[in-house]
């Protein structure tokens, strides 16, 4: 008798590509799109929006 196995976590689309996931490089489908994310974030291209700044540097108050 055989018995199934399930997986730990239920496959997702690569975020790179769409692909199926694999386990070895989770979330995304392979190595290369792992690299491609990790390049994207390295670079700036994804950016995480801060609070609007409303004056100077900081350290810069006009008192007298």
């Amino acid at each position: 008798m055989v018995a199934a196995v399930t997986g730990l976590r239920p496959t997702r689309k690569c975020p790179e590509c769409g692909r199926p996931s694999a386990r070895a490089s989770f979330p995304f489908c392979s190595p290369r799109c792992k690299a491609v994310d990790l390049n994207r974030w390295l670079s700036g291209s994804y950016v995480i929006p801060g609070p609007a700044d409303e004056g100077g540097a900081p350290g810069d108050d006009e008192r007298s």
